[in-house]
């Protein structure tokens, strides 16, 4: 029996019922458009918070927060198909054009990408980071330092030849903007950690130079209001995983759920040690004073907001940061509750066990995907020859990997935090199983995600090892014995093979392994059948929080 909430994730498809009466009485059922039926894999949820409790100084430096996130998602459209009103113009049907706004451009982010507007072909792997001309061969000879930063973009110059400019030169109108309202806020900043960050994170704008503005990040502790700004993930270069893009977060502290999860960072050192690996892809000791607090968001700007949505935040990335101070892992607790609510649940209810049901918990989704966000900032982040990041040695396999890898180690973390007497939240029969259900719903990302590819990889990995069994109901049930026998295996495998800066051995692993099977698309097929959305978006702005 399909849950109650299914009929919110069926939003659009209600279209398929509207009614006009004709001269006989009969209803006449109008049917639901393709591009409606591509809009209807969304659920739209309301982005709010409660923001009773902050000064007025603080509401209006929210004020100047989101339009400095307006500034990051106006980056983004370019980085991603261009200038965004000009794109949006032709796009006559307004099904299309939403669906277009959700996608930041004309391909399906959820169905690997696939062109869903006429005259779009494939979407080109590097995005608008590089020509779209540039052949790999002319990459590699290119001679500037600057060409695999960050924050760079790759252009021609007047003769052809290629050139690299700086983040804050390409886009330095939008930039100085952005910086200015970033000064404008800290004025009004209640918390002077969070002031100080912001001037720093203005600066980092102007100078594509974000260690300083990281490092203030992670002093933060005492902040109602935080502001995640500027070029962050590297999903979007799938050609080599070098380019940032850009993106912001604007969140509400939930207080009572962040002192629920403040004591956790103090065990990450030891957490480290326990990891199923040799010591020398364990050398690396992360920072004990990683943060995890839990917020509601209340916007998504660029990169973040673009198709599947970001429930939990761990950041920054540079490695620098991780073995200086650690992460900070930030919950988006409402984002959560909306996935859980409108699309977990109701997948439960088709493809879980129903004598393991019982064990689906929003509690057990939350830790899950707290000790996702924990995991990214442990194991190994240098290769242990010491000739490299892993981010680079691994190049465009890294994202797929390092989420696998924050997968399966969140998952051996609470085991071993419950083994220790420390995690009593929850059964770990029910983080167990909940990870399960969040297979079926993560995968349905697409092939073309990272986190899709993770969600397979580990899927296909649990298979084989028999970590749990397809009733012929169709339902799913997991051997708990197995399971956790093989999450030890899967830690080991991925730790190992990121330490060993193994490019050619994990780009054959995902190549073979991260794809979906017949008898898993069937079953993918049956939610899509069921109405069940894939992922949410939302009705947000400076008036859902009462600021307007």
């Amino acid at each position: 029996m399909i849950s109650r909430t299914l009929q919110i994730g069926s939003l659009l498809m209600v279209m398929v019922l509207a009614m006009s009466s004709c001269q006989t009485g009969e209803p006449e059922q109008t049917e639901i458009t393709p591009m409606e039926q591509l809009v209807s894999k969304y659920v739209q949820v309301p982005l709010t918070a409660d923001i009773s409790h902050l000064s007025a100084n603080e509401k209006e430096m929210l004020k100047l927060l989101f339009q400095a996130a307006d500034i990051m998602d106006d980056i983004f459209w370019t980085q991603n198909i261009g200038e965004k009103e000009a794109f949006l113009a032709g796009i006559e049907d307004p099904a299309a054009r939403q669906f277009a706004k959700i996608n930041y451009g004309p391909w399906d982010q959820l169905d690997n990408q696939k062109p869903f507007l006429d005259g779009y072909g494939p979407k080109t792997p590097g995005a608008q980071f590089y020509p779209a001309d540039m052949t790999a061969e002319e990459f590699d000879a290119f001679d500037n330092p600057d060409k695999t930063s960050q924050y760079t973009l790759i252009k021609r110059d007047e003769n052809g030849a290629l050139k690299a400019v700086w983040y804050h030169e390409a886009y330095a109108g939008q930039i100085e903007e952005a910086a200015r309202l970033l000064l404008q806020a800290a004025e009004l900043a209640g918390d002077q950690e969070f002031a100080y960050y912001l001037r720093l994170r203005a600066q980092a704008l102007l100078t594509d130079d974000y260690l300083e503005s990281d490092m203030a990040w992670m002093d933060i502790r005492n902040n109602h209001v935080d502001f995640v700004v500027g070029p962050i993930e590297n999903y979007l270069d799938s050609r080599y995983g070098y380019k940032a893009a850009h993106e912001a977060f604007i969140l509400i502290k939930d207080i009572a759920w962040s002192d629920r999860l403040s004591r956790y960072a103090e065990f990450l050192p030891e957490l480290q040690t326990k990891l199923p690996v040799a010591d020398i892809y364990k050398k690396e000791v992360p920072g004990s004073d990683a943060d995890l607090n839990a917020y509601d968001a209340i916007y998504y700007a660029g990169d973040c907001n673009m198709a599947s949505k970001t429930i939990a935040i761990n950041l920054p990335n540079d490695e620098r940061v991780h073995l200086e101070k650690g992460t900070r892992k930030l919950q988006l607790k409402n984002s959560m509750k909306a996935k859980f609510d409108n699309i977990l649940i109701p997948i439960s209810e088709m493809l879980i066990s129903p004598e393991q049901r019982q064990y689906i918990t929003f509690d057990a989704f939350f830790s899950n995907t707290m000790f996702h966000e924990v995991a990214h900032g442990m194991g190994i982040k240098n290769t242990i020859d010491g000739s490299s990041t892993v981010r680079n040695a691994l190049r465009e396999q890294y994202s797929p990997v390092e989420e696998v890898k924050a997968d399966i180690l969140g998952l051996f973390l609470v085991t071993q935090l419950s083994n220790m007497g420390e995690w009593t939240d929850t059964e770990l029969m029910e983080n167990y199983v909940t990870f399960m259900a969040g297979f079926f719903r993560s995968v349905r990302f697409g092939a073309a995600s990272a986190h899709g590819k993770a969600n397979m990889l580990a899927f296909n990995f649990f298979l084989e090892k028999g970590a749990f069994t397809r009733h012929d109901d169709g339902t799913y049930a997991i051997d708990m014995e197995k399971m956790q026998e093989a999450a030890r295996e899967l830690t080991e495998k991925v730790i190992v093979a990121q330490g060993n800066g193994d490019y050619e051995g994990v780009k054959a692993w995902v190549a073979s392994e991260s794809v979906i099977k017949p008898q898993l698309q069937a079953d993918l097929d049956r939610l899509s059948e069921a109405g069940i959305p894939v992922d949410i978006y939302f009705e947000m702005g400076p008036h859902m929080v009462g600021l307007e």
